[in-house]
């Protein structure tokens, strides 16, 4: 019985909310990545997607962590709510919550043990054992869902078969395929068996705690008992553990429903939400977007609302849900009040018990309400306005939390169509903005299949002996990384200051940010970070070198990052003096191996590179070219911990060509 790679399967509704909540609130990668590897469905789904034809032809994930770097964690974030939603199509009773229940302790015991013995026996890979331990019995989680009883029985006959063909349509390779097809394997029979397969035939009995498992542990590894018990122990406080951060009960009988039904409600608001922002045809000035989503957040809450804007150092009242409003303008400064303090902290604030200040009183007016709650809205670290709902004392937790999600999505909105200062330009400028969009899609859309042709050229040349086809092969990579820096610079082309005039170097960082993401990052698997300094970064230099100096140095980063994923960060200071002058700093760092000797004693001249035979190395060269013509320089940090790039470059003054 054929089954589709991307199956859908139903998860404890526990762990779905707290994977919402854990995007929601945008924690780390590891606290998303222990939630989800909890779960056996969404690990399918999750490898389902990471190793699609999206993704292309490219390195098999091995691990939940891998997959949701590929991902990202917006993409994984719409992955989870869709789970969610198709989990309210599962109607499942009373027993087959407790199979549901009883199923998932059993898959993250097995994953569990798999990792500790990958650990114990010196595997390699203990993230993937555990991932393997989590699908191995993903056939019984196939016949829970399944209604007709004569194809449930075949999944639950077919487990190991079934479990082997999804692992290998997931692309894991053949040796976790046999980790899935043998798990059921007699001990004897597996002596002289793969490491892997070993490991989850293993965990599979050890999972069980019976004294199988134990005569299995001694026969396959030849662990004692004692220490085999440990393990077991051990083991079985950690799921436990699990199950009590996420209010699974394991001893009780288990029920979905109560979890199930506050699942709904999460989707629910989070969908009304996305509905009553209707923000996609907004252009204008940020003010009017915070001004005009207001009636919005009542239609959510069914409160009253106020809507502050910032203006300079001020709050400044832009619109209501309560008819006219007064001019009103205030200090935006720490001043107790639950407005100012949701301003300045960037979170939710509440009257609650509190005595409320003047400004709480007079808000409490407008609104004609009993108590008072604040929501910021938060863009990348700014706080461009405040909410004001007038509220009481009955379900005050639930409107916080459908307001901070009304919130977020409004504030990746304002982020998504960079409505910042947008509504001081003309309408040409608007113009411009949307042509350099359209341009941006444009390069995107050329660059992918020069990413793909590249990395075939890659594969190619490694299967060739003949040095002097490798060679024209490697003229023909330069050529393609030369198109890709050209294709980057048009994306541009058409933004950034005249030749001679001072270049603000954090906007032209913040520009090509987005450009090179979508260019040289979009596998996932590599991490890219901006950081602009506070400071004014005005450089007396054009825009074009300077696009044309990072774009080099960031592609050389981005090659010499490993396999396994890597991170590349641009980040600017100033002023910084040195040599008696005002200069802007540029770091470019990547958490490569460094750069190799025989390389470094040549840096900046044209030589052989270690990215092949043949490779011009000419990048670096022109890189010191263009800078050495701005007048600024340039320096080489270089270790096994990396690779650092500091660039100096002249500071211009706020006066036209005065430089320091």
């Amino acid at each position: 019985m054929h089954m589709a790679p991307d199956i859908q399967l139903p998860s404890l509704p526990e762990v779905t909310l707290r994977a919402l909540e854990a995007c929601h609130q945008e924690e780390s990668y590891r606290t998303i990545s222990d939630i989800v590897s909890a779960d056996t469905a969404l690990v399918a789904r999750i490898l389902a997607l990471a190793n699609s034809a999206l993704y292309g032809p490219i390195s098999r994930i091995k691990s939940v962590d891998q997959a949701l770097l590929r991902l990202g964690t917006r993409r994984f974030h719409t992955l989870v709510l869709t789970a969610a939603l198709r989990q309210l199509l599962f109607e499942l009773g009373g027993d087959e919550w407790q199979q549901l229940r009883d199923f998932w302790r059993h898959s993250l015991t097995t994953a569990l043990t798999a990792r500790a013995l990958a650990t114990l026996t010196r595997y390699p890979e203990p993230d993937e054992a555990f991932m393997l331990g989590m699908l191995h019995n993903i056939g019984e989680l196939i016949a829970l869902k399944t209604p007709d009883p004569e194809a449930r029985q075949h999944y639950f006959n077919h487990q190991s078969d079934i479990a082997a063909d999804l692992v290998a349509s997931w692309g894991l390779g053949p040796i976790a395929a046999d980790a899935m097809r043998y798990q059921q394997a007699l001990p004897n029979e597996l002596k002289d068996a793969s490491h892997l397969v070993k490991l989850i035939s293993l965990s599979t009995r050890l999972a069980l705690s019976d004294a199988a498992g134990i005569a299995a542990a001694a026969t396959i590894f030849g662990l004692n008992e004692e220490l085999t018990r440990e393990i077991n122990r051990r083991i079985s406080h950690e799921v436990t553990g699990m199950a009590e951060s996420l209010g699974i009960p394991l001893e009780d009988d288990y029920d979905g429903e109560t979890a199930t039904r506050q699942l709904k409600q999460i989707i629910l608001r989070q969908a009304m939400a996305n509905q009553a922002l209707g923000l996609n045809e907004f252009h204008g000035p940020i003010d009017d977007a915070l001004a005009e989503t207001v009636n919005s957040l009542t239609l959510i809450t069914g409160l009253p609302a106020l809507c502050f804007g910032r203006s300079e150092d001020n709050l400044v009242l832009l619109s209501s849900t309560i008819g006219d409003i007064p001019s009103f303008s205030l200090s935006a400064k720490p001043g107790g009040s639950v407005l100012t303090e949701a301003f300045n902290t960037k979170k939710p604030a509440r009257l609650g018990d509190r005595n409320p200040t003047v400004l709480d009183r007079q808000l409490l007016a407008l609104l004609h309400s009993p108590s008072l709650l604040a929501v910021p809205v938060v863009t990348d670290d700014e706080c461009p306005g405040v909410f004001a709902l007038g509220t009481d004392s009955e379900g005050l937790d639930v409107t916080e939390e459908m307001a901070s999600i009304f919130t977020r999505e409004l504030a990746l909105t304002l982020n998504r169509y960079s409505l910042k200062g947008s509504g001081n330009q003309p309408d040409s400028d608007l113009d411009n903005q949307l042509a350099r969009e359209a341009m941006r899609k444009q390069v995107h859309e050329v660059s992918n299949p020069l990413t793909i042709i590249r990395q075939y050229i890659y594969q190619l040349r490694s299967r060739l002996d003949d040095a002097s086809v490798r060679e024209e092969l490697d003229v023909i990579r330069d050529e393609l990384d030369r198109a890709g820096n050209l294709l980057l610079q048009m994306s541009h082309s058409t933004s950034g200051s005249a030749d001679g005039e001072p270049t603000d170097l954090n906007e032209e960082m913040n520009n090509l940010s987005r450009i090179l993401e979508d260019s040289l990052f979009t596998e996932g698997k590599y991490e890219f970070n901006v950081i602009p300094c506070a400071q004014p970064t005005l450089v007396q230099a054009s825009a074009s070198p300077i696009r044309q100096i990072v774009i080099n140095l960031v592609r050389n980063a981005v090659e010499s990052l490993p396999e396994s994923g890597g991170k590349v960060e641009l980040r600017t200071s100033a002023p910084v003096w040195q040599n008696n002058r005002n200069w802007v700093e540029l770091e470019i760092t990547d958490t490569g191996p460094g750069i190799p000797k025989d390389v470094r004693e040549s840096l900046f001249a044209p030589i052989k590179t270690v990215k092949g035979e043949g490779h011009s190395g000419l990048g670096l060269s022109i890189v010191k070219q263009l800078i050495d013509d701005m007048e600024g320089i340039i320096a080489c940090r270089t270790g096994q911990e990396g690779t650092t790039f500091r660039i100096l470059l002249p500071a211009a003054s706020h006066e036209k060509n005065d430089t320091d």
